[in-house]
């Protein structure tokens, strides 16, 4: 089958590799849409910090945003899962640790990560093999593009939960990329009202065609009281900023990941009360995703930029812009018929 293959540091290519068989307990997914997001091009450039801890090593296969249909089933598995329009989890614990046991297995030291840490080739391939019990079933309603948006809708689910926001309350997500939009459409359908801080005029105007009305640079950011504050960017002074900005007694929300170290005095945390949340995977978030987009609460599909070919992904992934994409900061590759 087909498949991309990073065989070094900015240096990617689709390759004909085996095609995964369904071992016990596992089944082949033909995938039909998966997306590429900011850890992917990382794991492109080489700057991701598994490389470094030896998580992850060259060659690698990418891409853990995905959606697809069940097409053959290993020893053990329920012949129900033939044909069914699925996507999966991440995060692959062990199964036997404590964690996992306590239904935490996207912390499990032993964890695999699906097209990001050694072992578990990813999406960005004509077929995957994962465990029957990552997957999740996609209703017809929830179509292609939107379910390979639930991996990036678990996150920022979970993002919102955790600022605990009430009906009317005001929300300031840091960060207008696809995991702080996705945030501000989650907290606009929980009833918030939700303020965008960013950088980039090209960033800020497709926020505003979202609907957002209150979008913000640094320097415009009105003096408001903001009963939570989401920190999705991947900016290293913002952490910091995030806790300074939050109305005592509220929460922060720390989503987004920076380069390098950001530091964050826990002497303010403490003094004005503040409780911080932080967010690693969309794992506990998938199936309220699901729902959210099933009902119509929540539609990601306008983030889209373009849906590739397997073939143009080492343009994208080297920062080609296609002809004809729209503004949108997430891309799709349509994989299959």
């Amino acid at each position: 089958m087909k498949a991309l293959v990073i065989t070094g540091p900015h240096q990617a290519e689709i390759q004909e590799v085996a095609a995964p068989l369904a071992a016990p307990g596992e089944v082949v997914v033909d995938v039909k849409r998966a997306g590429i997001c900011g850890t992917d091009i990382e794991l492109f450039t080489g700057e991701m910090a598994y490389y470094k801890v030896g998580h992850t090593s060259f060659p690698v296969r990418i891409g853990h945003e995905w959606m697809g249909v069940v097409a053959a089933i290993g020893d053990g598995v329920d012949a129900s899962w033939l044909g069914v329009r699925v996507t999966g989890d991440t995060m692959l614990g062990c199964g036997g640790c404590r964690r996992c046991a306590q239904g935490r297995q996207h912390v499990c030291e032993a964890r695999g990560e699906l097209g990001i840490r050694d072992g578990r080739p990813g999406a960005l391939a004509e077929q995957i093999a994962v465990p029957w019990t990552s997957l999740h079933r996609l209703p017809d309603v929830v179509d292609d593009a939107m379910g390979a948006m639930v991996e990036p809708g678990g996150n920022a689910f979970r993002s919102v939960g955790a600022a605990d926001l009430k009906p009317g309350e005001r929300c300031l997500i840091l960060g207008p990329g696809t995991i702080g939009l996705l945030c501000g459409l989650f907290a606009t359908a929980a009833g918030a009202e939700v303020h965008l801080l960013g950088r980039s005029e090209r960033s800020l105007a497709f926020a505003r065609s979202l609907g957002f009305e209150h979008v913000w640079t640094e320097d415009a950011l009105p003096d408001l009281p903001w009963d939570a504050v989401i920190e999705a960017s991947n900016a290293q002074h913002l952490p910091a900023k995030a806790l300074d900005l939050v109305e005592p007694g509220r929460r922060v929300v720390y989503v987004g990941l920076a380069g390098a170290p950001s530091l964050v005095d826990t002497r303010d945390l403490a003094l004005k009360d503040v409780t911080a949340v932080g967010v690693l995977s969309a794992s506990p978030g998938l199936a309220g995703t699901i729902d959210s987009y099933a009902s119509g609460a929540v539609d990601p599909r306008p983030l889209v930029a373009a849906a590739l070919t397997l073939a143009e992904l080492p343009g994208v992934l080297a920062g080609e812009r296609p002809d004809g994409a729209g503004l949108g900061p997430k891309f799709h590759v349509t994989i299959g018929d």
